[in-house]
């Protein structure tokens, strides 16, 4: 099996570099805010937690291959860097704490890429989770002063908590009378929102979530996190890993029960 520590303590330093930019500029009066063609949301923060990571990629793994949400795709090759600078930028520039840097690195194999590295840091909550293939799933502040996460044991949909986003994608998906039917199946649910309810899910505090539409900055970093727990990570179709352009995580336990919710009228 390939050896990711060299890999993910550098994913460590790109985070640390990535945070001291982005709370250097989170509740900042003259925050810069423009709108993408898509209609989303990006700051000056955003592209300048990009370029830092970027830059120091390219020194540090110049044969590596790198894809951002911002500056989108550079070099080609069997790895590649995957980057959200600021995932959570609506709550970022409206001041709300819950947004993070996903930081991945992603290998071909069979079936395509698949990421083998992933950092999610949350500086704003003091909070960071980190995975590699096969070296388990941690959170803490710093890889010698870390916590190794498990998911939940909860069995039974009446006992688990479902996190989620919002009610409008899956509304516009054909999937909103589904998605309440869960919800009413299920002991609790919470709208915690972009990557947080994956990390829950790794940690065990939650027990299964979704989203209906996502890239695969949003989904690379965390789902190594999530399968690295002990989790299961797909799309809404099932297929493994971060490639459907939407997440299903859960403790491995409930999943299937989970995409039958999501899918059933569909």
């Amino acid at each position: 099996m390939a050896d990711y520590h060299d890999d993910l303590r550098l994913a460590h330093v790109l985070a640390d570099a990535a945070d001291a930019a982005t709370m250097d500029r989170f509740r900042a009066l003259d925050l810069k805010v423009e709108t993408k063609p898509d209609m989303t949301p990006v700051s000056e923060a955003d592209r300048a937690a990009e370029e830092l990571i970027r830059g120091q990629l390219q020194r540090a793994r110049p044969r590596d291959a790198i894809l951002g949400e911002e500056y989108g795709a550079e070099g080609t090759g069997p790895r590649r860097w995957v980057i959200d600078p600021i995932d959570g930028t609506k709550n970022y520039v409206r001041g709300v704490p819950v947004w993070a840097t996903l930081i991945a690195l992603m290998e071909a194999g069979e079936g395509g890429f698949q990421p083998v590295v992933g950092v999610v840091s949350a500086p704003a909550l003091g909070r960071r989770w980190w995975a590699a293939k096969g070296l388990g799933a941690y959170t803490g502040r710093s890889l010698s002063s870390a916590t190794r996460l498990h998911v939940s044991k909860v069995a039974e949909l009446s006992d688990a908590s479902f996190a989620y986003s919002s009610l409008s994608g899956w509304e516009e998906q054909g999937r909103l009378d589904g998605f309440l039917d869960l919800t009413r199946a299920c002991w609790r649910t919470r709208g915690y929102g972009d990557f947080w309810p994956y990390m829950m899910v790794a940690e065990g505090s939650v027990d299964i979530c979704a989203e209906p539409e996502l890239s695969l900055w949003d989904m690379a970093a965390t789902a190594v996190v999530v399968q690295e727990a002990g989790g299961t990570f797909t799309g809404l179709d099932g297929a493994p890993g971060p490639h459907s352009g939407n997440a299903a995580a859960s403790n491995g336990l409930l999943h299937d029960e989970l995409l039958g919710y999501l899918n059933q009228r569909y």
